[in-house]
């Protein structure tokens, strides 16, 4: 099923690209379908799901240093969630368990740093963020893995 995430403004990739101003993006599968105005992301996918965000959409981030304390591995990865992060350095999950955890929550793990992206074709990995900073939700390869109550 196709969803199309819309949000007061979507960040854009290259980030010398003005924000999208009332924005969306569409996601099929683990993919991005289309980037950029409400209006027009909506009349090409007529019949979508579509979620209203408060606040800004941008490209998930990647989490850069040691993964913050919890009691398991799934709770670790799940901070990072929260915090709107969609990948992980591998050198902050080189314990099997831990690395396990972000795999099987669909966190990349990568080498090293690299700026995500909101671009048709790209993984569909994303975060909301509203007017204070607090992440309101993260969508990992097209699934809402995490929302603000």
């Amino acid at each position: 099923m196709l969803t199309v995430h819309t949000a007061q403004a979507v960040l854009v990739v290259p980030e010398d690209e003005a924000p999208v101003v009332d924005g969306a993006v569409a996601v099929e599968g683990d993919r991005i379908a289309a980037v950029g105005p409400r209006e027009q992301v909506l009349a090409a996918h007529p019949g979508a799901r579509v979620r209203h965000w408060p606040g800004a959409l941008v490209p998930g981030l990647v989490h850069d240093e040691p993964l913050p304390a919890a009691p398991s591995p799934r709770e670790r990865v799940h901070a990072l969630l929260q915090g709107g992060c969609t990948a992980v350095l591998s050198e902050f999950v080189a314990d099997p368990e831990l690395r396990g955890a972000a795999v099987r929550g669909g966190v990349a793990v990568l080498p090293g740093h690299r700026p995500g992206v909101l671009v048709a074709g790209a993984r569909a990995d994303f975060a909301v963020f509203d007017a204070t900073g607090e992440c309101l939700a993260t969508v990992v390869a097209g699934r809402l893995v995490h929302r603000r109550r």
